[in-house]
């Protein structure tokens, strides 16, 4: 049995998530588009599309004041539907922070990555 399952997110920011699921390499679109569960006997509307080739598509939907994931997750294959929340999370937080504190006169001295965390040194331009 196929259906579309909701995520519910903190993503509010389009910009930055559109920054973070090019980071992971997931091609999205922005417009109007209709994700279909397999029996296309369900749907639901979504704003950003990522296109995945031989699955189903995984969608984000504008929900008024964030943005919840969609998908047919039966049939998205290769990526179970929490290592895609937490890959585009992980990614959506970094470009969130460095965002934010650039912002405030932060500028990034060092990154690291290590066993799945990202490490930020950033200093303030005195």
């Amino acid at each position: 049995m196929s259906h579309i399952t909701r995520i519910k997110t903190q993503f509010t920011n389009q910009e930055i998530l559109l920054k973070a699921l090019d980071d992971l390499k997931y091609p999205a679109e922005v417009g109007d588009f209709t994700i279909q569960s397999t029996g296309k006997n369900e749907s639901t509307q979504a704003n950003i599309r990522v296109k995945r080739l031989f699955s189903a598509d995984i969608g984000f939907h504008w929900n008024i004041d964030h943005y919840d994931i969609t998908a047919d997750w039966f049939m998205v294959m290769g990526i179970t539907r929490e290592k895609f929340y937490n890959q585009v999370s992980q990614r959506y937080a970094y470009h969130a922070a460095r965002e934010k504190l650039e912002a405030q006169g932060f500028a990034l001295v060092e990154e690291n990555e290590e066993n799945g965390k990202i490490r930020l040194v950033l200093r303030r331009a005195v």
